[in-house]
């Protein structure tokens, strides 16, 4: 039986593959579309072999939140062309819609997660591959919950945040802290949470930086303390200045608005951007 353009077509929708790739897929396997699939995916499935040292730098970055849920997807690839590509945008959409609806708790179940197709976020990369012969992966999946929840896309889909409040505030308060988030890249939520060898790494950095302007010895834990704080101000998010009013910090910020608001938990994924 002849390979028609509407069998092609049809493929194509199913598999997002090049037409030439369907019809070369259909022909082989005498037009049975499950074997044409096969056949497409072992092809992206060989691609990504030959791929797999390759670097995936570029990609896509999307966030999302629903009440007491929030996520961030990105999809890694090698080149900003295929990054900026409507469809591979999309493709991350469709996997950031998927753990949305689902809320999967670890990326190997997101991962395993099948879409409306039947096909898994894994085989729908593999997929990929095939058609654009790019190294692709799931670079990162990230999930918050509390008792609200904010996200924001930095422009570009390379740089999302999503924040975990411990009560239900203002939106425009919540995309504030989200911002911030984006903006000024924390490394906790407080001081309290910093681990000690961040802490250790902190004071030593500090007394070298001293001990070389040449500060005397007796001193210098004195002066890494004070750096240690200083770090604490710039590196611990209710401790950092406001972006919006450097007068406030961002728990003063949140103190204003309710007396027991504060954050809970907050994640920041960016791709091949400061």
């Amino acid at each position: 039986m002849a390979v028609t353009l509407a069998d092609i077509t049809h493929l194509r929708k199913m598999c997002g593959a090049g037409m030439m790739d369907c019809k070369n897929a259909l022909e082989e396997a005498g037009n049975d579309f499950d074997k044409a699939m096969e056949i497409i995916r072992k092809k992206g499935q060989a691609i990504a072999a030959k791929r797999s040292d390759r670097t995936a730098a570029e990609g896509c970055v999307l966030a999302a939140e629903n009440g007491d849920f929030a996520a961030i997807v990105a999809v890694k690839c090698e080149t900003d062309f295929v990054a900026k590509n409507a469809d591979f945008i999309a493709m991350t959409r469709s996997f950031l819609d998927l753990a949305m609806a689902n809320k999967p708790v670890t990326t190997e179940e997101f991962l395993t997660l099948p879409l409306s197709d039947g096909r898994t976020v894994v085989n729908h990369i593999t997929d990929r591959i095939g058609v654009t012969g790019e190294k692709m992966e799931i670079g990162y999946f990230e999930f918050v919950k509390g008792a609200s929840t904010i996200s924001y896309i930095h422009p570009g889909n390379k740089l999302a945040t999503i924040v975990a409040f411990n009560k239900p505030l203002e939106r425009q308060v919540a995309r504030d802290v989200a911002m911030q988030v984006a903006a000024m890249n924390p490394v906790t939520i407080t001081p309290a949470e910093v681990s000690q060898k961040m802490i250790d790494t902190e004071l030593e950095i500090a007394r070298d930086k001293a001990r070389q302007a040449g500060k005397p010895e007796n001193i210098l834990d004195m002066i890494a303390q004070g750096a240690l704080q200083k770090f604490y101000k710039d590196s611990t998010l209710l401790q950092q200045e406001f972006i919006k009013d450097s007068q406030l910090t961002i728990d003063q910020y949140l103190k204003k608005q309710d007396k027991e608001l504060t954050v809970t938990s907050f994640k920041r994924v960016t791709l091949n951007v400061d």
